[in-house]
């Protein structure tokens, strides 16, 4: 699986021929550019114009399949169970959906502008995920602080940072405890993960 940062909350996750989006930026965004690749699946977590852009992600005839809310998906090779959480992201409250997903022989839980320490209880009863996407900036979602505390809980074996400034994304690394540089993409393998825990990798977009 190849891993690359946007903007904001975006990610992209390709192996093979099948592409997942999630978080795209719509056009209506205030605060980032809006997506610009195709995907066959896309994933909102939050219904906000930083996060909800699902036709930014469509090229021509080829339209992602878009996944919004809490259930259970199954897609291509790819299964997601989705399940609701807050969020007080642009400052009202909102619903948050954290997603985990199976897809390539590993485990990715993307947790979106997720604003509380609170998650639902089936997140914290999985499997520790391979890959754990957090958003570290506060401002409706968790802050440097909290993210690092959940991160822990999680047990992930790689921790990717979202919707960070140059600021938050200083103070998530000093509370990890790591100085890590930014890296354009991201290629992981199941047999990659072997004794990594919470290992933070900075996409840079």
């Amino acid at each position: 699986m190849i891993l690359t940062f946007h903007e904001g909350a975006c990610i992209r996750a390709q192996a093979g021929d099948t592409t997942l989006v999630f978080g795209p930026v719509s056009k209506a965004s205030k605060n980032f550019k809006p997506t610009n690749f195709g995907a066959d699946v896309a994933f909102i977590s939050l219904n906000h114009p930083d996060m909800s852009g699902a036709e930014e992600a469509g090229r021509g005839e080829k339209q992602p399949f878009v996944i919004s809310g809490p259930g259970e998906y199954e897609v291509k090779e790819m299964t997601a169970a989705g399940f609701a959480s807050g969020s007080k992201y642009g400052g009202s409250p909102l619903t948050n959906t954290v997603y985990s997903v199976h897809f390539d022989d590993l485990s990715v839980m993307y947790l979106g502008a997720l604003g509380e320490l609170d998650v639902p209880a089936e997140v914290l009863e999985m499997d520790a995920p391979d890959i754990l996407i957090i958003p570290v900036g506060g401002q409706g979602a968790l802050s440097p602080a909290e993210a690092q505390k959940l991160a822990v809980k999680l047990e992930a074996k790689i921790v990717i940072p979202i919707l960070y400034d140059d600021k938050s994304l200083k103070q998530f690394l000093k509370e990890a405890g790591e100085d890590t540089k930014a890296v354009e993409k991201l290629t992981v393998k199941l047999r990659d993960l072997a004794g990594k825990e919470n290992e933070v990798v900075v996409l840079s977009s």
